[in-house]
């Protein structure tokens, strides 16, 4: 798989902080904050080998074909 950044959060801290990079297989990888509210996790029902992780509102714009 070959990856190619596409932007960091604008609104965070420079280390750390939620990334988009677009594959090129047709789809985006997310790095960001980890979601460990129990509860929250209970109600998606995360089947085992995936995961999910919370990114804010402000990179939403930078999700477009590219």
């Amino acid at each position: 798989m070959q990856i190619t950044f596409v932007a960091k959060d604008p609104g965070s801290e420079p280390s750390g902080s939620p990334t988009l990079y677009r594959t090129d297989r047709d789809s985006w990888l997310v790095q960001g904050w980890m979601v460990t509210d129990p509860a929250a996790l209970a109600a998606m029902d995360i089947p085992e080998g995936e995961t999910c992780v919370e990114i804010p509102d402000r990179l939403v714009p930078f999700f477009r074909q590219t």
